[in-house]
């Protein structure tokens, strides 16, 4: 099982600094992240299925891959990345 902070490293595109510790991370990413986003991204570090995803957070794949993408733009907005760093 992956962490949190593995799959967040897996979709940021350049991280320059070290992502602060599993519980600090949680905290941040609540503020930052929309609840939808936030269920999304513990569910990849789950290594849950897609299909289970979607079905659990009531999205067709068209929307599961629109809120996808979001998510993974919003990871790597530049001021979202410095909070989510030492």
């Amino acid at each position: 099982m992956s962490t949190l902070n593995q799959e967040i490293e897996k979709h940021i595109k350049k991280l320059v600094h070290p992502l602060k510790d599993e519980h600090e991370l949680r905290e941040v990413l609540k503020t930052k992240l929309t609840k939808k986003e936030l269920k999304l991204l513990k569910a990849w570090a789950e290594m849950i299925p897609a299909n289970e995803i979607q079905t659990t957070l009531s999205l067709d794949e068209e929307r599961y891959g629109k809120l996808s993408a979001k998510l993974i733009k919003k990871l790597n907005q530049e001021k979202i990345k410095q909070v989510l760093c030492i």
